[in-house]
């Protein structure tokens, strides 16, 4: 087996499956990926390397407060001498580091982000009306709340997110007022001034932001879509090769078996043929069904129906077939699952279980799509199957590959009840 594993290494789409192995595990995503989570995990990709971004222009922020603190000058102007001072600079310093180590939570990063960037701005109100001459609009660190209006668009491009650094000119107008300082003509100049810029700012990021996503959006839509088309034509070609190559081989098989049976007269030997034709076309109709499945027209609801009426014909059981909900499109995987467990299990009943009835039921809710086959034969136990017999552990393959779920829920002398579900869209 060793080499065997070597070779399959080596295959040239090795390298590329490793680096698509590699970048679902990075992202945290599974093998049937969604447009939506393709586009949720990037966009959470996103919002974390901007948050990285804000924690370096913190520490830019950090060198300059203790800048501040450290020059006495400085620090006597903005009124920074007391030990409260200290105490909110070290505050700040704790919560961009807490901050830093949630980015990555997709449920309490933004928040917790959102949250330390509000404080951030409430430290710089304070910094802007602290002086009693030049402070408040004639502040020199007035120009910071651009880069706050900025940094807000960048991580939360909506209008109410952005909200709090818009209030900061007005809280800082208001906190002018408040303390008697008198705004003058030039002042007001400014905070008009600001405002405009801030709408500036807003809007060239928010729509730049817009463009991005829904550009995103349709790239994946896209990308969704033409590897839809590519197995659609790969199925649709493999369709057309099986049909010609193994359905005309299967037919001349049959009328090949009519002919030797129209000429034998052996007993012994026209039994063995007439069971070598119904087998050749027992299978050219199972060939039939899979090709019909292959393709984007199969109506599922009929399909599964014809082969209850035929299965029950050919075995002399009593199955019935119930189909309750308004009938949905699934993708052929899905179809294809659905079918093989319904022939696994009407399979199993007649081998095994030797029922007297079998009811077959295929409801489809609101968001997903049950089938389940329920007969009155001798039932048996779930936990003890046999050794050589894999129904039951590929049936469950089958709904762990589609995330659904498959129940067996039996026991010696009660029957078996099968319930397979898989989500389906509405």
């Amino acid at each position: 087996m060793e080499p065997a594993l070597a070779l399959d290494d080596d295959k040239p789409d090795s390298p590329r499956r490793a680096r698509v192995r590699a970048v679902l595990e990075r992202r945290k995503l599974t093998d049937s990926v969604s447009a939506e989570q393709a586009t949720a995990s990037w966009e959470q990709d996103r919002f974390v390397a901007r948050a990285r971004a804000l924690f370096y222009a913190r520490l830019m922020f950090l060198t300059l407060g203790l800048a501040l603190l450290a020059v006495p000058k400085w620090s006597f102007y903005f009124g920074l001498q007391s030990p409260f001072a200290f105490a909110g600079y070290f505050a700040m310093l704790l919560y961009s580091v807490t901050n830093f180590m949630v980015i990555d939570s997709p449920k309490v990063g933004r928040w917790v982000t959102y949250v330390t960037l509000c404080l951030d701005l409430a430290i710089m109100v304070v910094l802007l009306a602290k002086p009693q001459v030049g402070g408040g609009l004639q502040s020199p660190l007035l120009a910071t709340q651009l880069v706050f209006t900025t940094l807000f668009a960048i991580l939360y491009p909506k209008p109410l997110a952005i909200l709090p650094a818009m209030l900061a000119l007005v809280i800082t107008t208001r906190l002018d007022l408040l303390l008697d300082r008198d705004v003058t003509a030039i002042e007001v100049l400014t905070l008009l001034w600001y405002c405009a810029l801030n709408f500036i700012i807003i809007y060239v990021l928010v729509y730049l932001n817009e463009r991005e996503a829904a550009a995103h959006r349709e790239v994946v839509q896209l990308q969704g879509d033409l590897k839809e088309l590519a197995v659609v034509e790969e199925r649709n070609r493999l369709a057309r090769e099986i049909h010609d190559g193994l359905g005309a081989s299967l037919s001349s098989m049959i009328i090949q078996a009519e002919y030797i049976l129209g000429m034998s007269q052996e007993g012994s030997l026209r039994s063995e043929i007439q069971e070598l034709k119904a087998t050749a076309e027992e299978s050219i109709e199972e060939l039939r069904r899979n090709l019909q499945m292959m393709r984007e027209d199969f109506e599922l609801t009929q399909g599964l129906d014809d082969y209850v009426k035929t299965f029950g014909q050919r075995t002399q059981r009593d199955l019935r077939f119930e189909r309750t909900g308004l009938p949905r499109k699934l993708n052929p995987d899905a179809q294809l699952a659905l079918f093989r467990i319904l022939q696994e299990c009407l399979s199993n009943a007649v081998k095994h279980a030797e029922p007297k009835q079998v009811q077959v039921k295929l409801d489809y809710a609101q968001d997903r799509v049950h089938l389940i086959i329920h007969d009155d034969g001798k039932g048996f136990d779930p936990r003890k199957t046999p050794r050589g017999h894999y129904g039951l552990l590929n049936m469950r393959e089958r709904a762990m590959k589609l995330g659904g779920e498959l129940i067996v829920d039996s026991a010696p002398g009660t029957g078996t009840r099968v319930s397979f579900s898989l989500p389906s869209p509405s």
